[in-house]
């Protein structure tokens, strides 16, 4: 399908509140449910369910779209609050969170700074409770860490729900290779070992490898390879929070924004597919192999040919924070639907140094067993076994 894209405005941003239909206090919305949760009174007003199915938007039409448009850099826009009636601005990147006099929950429009909206969302699942349990649990396993650190679980340091932009992509992949094929095979070679201290000549089975020159053609379909579109967080961190359950996309309605956070996507859309073909290149690097066989591959030179590609623009939940130590700011997130919990750690350096010496003795006192005991001579004799991959690569594999 097309994409549709919006005359940007960003002096006049239209804004959303969500009254209470019992007392007219400002909603949030409750992770977990269908509904916005009035704070004041307790009341659960229920968020009809918006029909339609979640649309696939053409790529290529969507980028040349863009290079057409007009690119501006626009000042964030002046939020008004209608429950205190301030104005402010959000952050540049942000489009939804709270009033800074109030606390009231606000969410501005998208189309009014960014040329794609979000067309679909995944609610949060897990509460802030919930959340700071599972942060709780996996920094208390985190081996190395700093005593200091594993305290800061038992705080009740406040966590910040922020939804942030993801593209995701699917494409229909053929590519084309050339590259060798290595098989493994055996020659017999006599070699000098010691035995018994004495010196004798023994036969051998040595590992020879067979490269034959090979070509083919592999196919695949890409289904929403996933890109973080924010700059808040390392990639590594967004990439980890993986698996995401993308079948249960919903489409966007500022209801489920409402009391969270809520970012414009920083990653630009031709940018995002230039590292989602990354991940597909990956993955067609281990098809070739399947492909080419034996028991080594050498892969010297790939085609791919993208078609029929797509793409989406949602937004995702998680839950963030971070601590200090020493000086230095580590941050963490959870996946506000699974749970999962990734981020950035500090590491103790004398837990580190203490287990190096503690492996370090204990190979000694491995060592010096074996060989008072003769077993150590007797494994250096023995013939090595040599047991091939099906896909493993060749230490001189071609990148391209």
């Amino acid at each position: 399908m097309s994409a549709v894209f919006k005359t940007l405005n960003p002096k006049r941003p239209n804004t959303l509140q969500f009254p209470c239909r019992q007392c007219g206090a400002v909603l949030k919305y409750a992770p977990g449910s269908t509904h916005l949760l009035c704070e004041h009174c307790g009341t659960e007003n229920v968020i009809e369910l918006r029909g339609g199915a979640i649309e696939e938007y053409d790529l290529g039409q969507a980028l040349r779209q863009l290079t057409q448009t007009p690119t501006t850099t626009a000042a964030a826009p002046t939020i008004h609050c209608n429950e205190c009636g301030a104005g402010f601005q959000f952050e540049a990147k942000n489009h939804a969170g709270e009033c800074p006099f109030c606390g009231t929950p606000i969410v501005a429009a998208t189309a009014e700074i960014k040329p794609i909206q979000p067309k679909s969302l995944l609610p949060f699942r897990i509460d802030e409770a919930n959340a700071r349990q599972r942060f709780q649990q996996w920094i208390a396993g985190l081996w190395f860490a700093p005593n200091a650190v594993k305290k800061y679980a038992r705080s009740n340091t406040k966590l910040n729900g922020v939804y942030l932009p993801f593209w995701t992509f699917d494409s229909q992949t053929a590519t084309t290779y050339s590259g060798e094929r290595g098989d493994v095979y055996y020659v017999q070679e006599r070699v000098q070992v010691v035995r018994n201290n004495r010196v004798v000549t023994e036969t051998r089975q040595v590992p020879k490898i067979r490269w034959t020159p090979v070509s083919g053609r592999v196919q695949r379909f890409f289904d929403d390879v996933l890109v973080g579109a924010s700059n808040s967080l390392p990639r590594k961190i967004l990439d980890a929070l993986q698996p995401w359950d993308l079948h249960a996309l919903i489409p966007y309605d500022e209801n489920y924004l409402s009391g969270f956070r809520s970012e414009y996507y920083q990653v630009e859309l031709a940018d995002g597919f230039d590292l989602a073909r990354q991940a597909m290149d990956n993955q067609i690097y281990l098809d070739i192999c399947r492909d080419i066989g034996g028991d080594h591959q050498r892969i010297h030179q790939v085609d791919t040919h993208h078609s029929g590609t797509t793409y989406k623009h949602c937004l995702l939940p998680v839950w963030s924070a971070a601590f200090r130590y020493r000086d230095k700011s580590y941050r963490f997130v959870i996946n506000g639907r699974t749970g999962k919990v990734r981020g950035e750690r500090p590491y103790s350096i004398w837990k580190i140094a203490f287990a190096v010496l503690a492996a370090l003795l204990s190979a000694a006192g491995i060592y010096y067993y074996l060989e008072k005991s003769g077993a150590l001579e007797n494994m250096q004799n023995r013939p090595a076994a040599v047991h091939p991959s099906p896909y493993r690569q060749s230490p001189d594999y071609d990148s391209i």
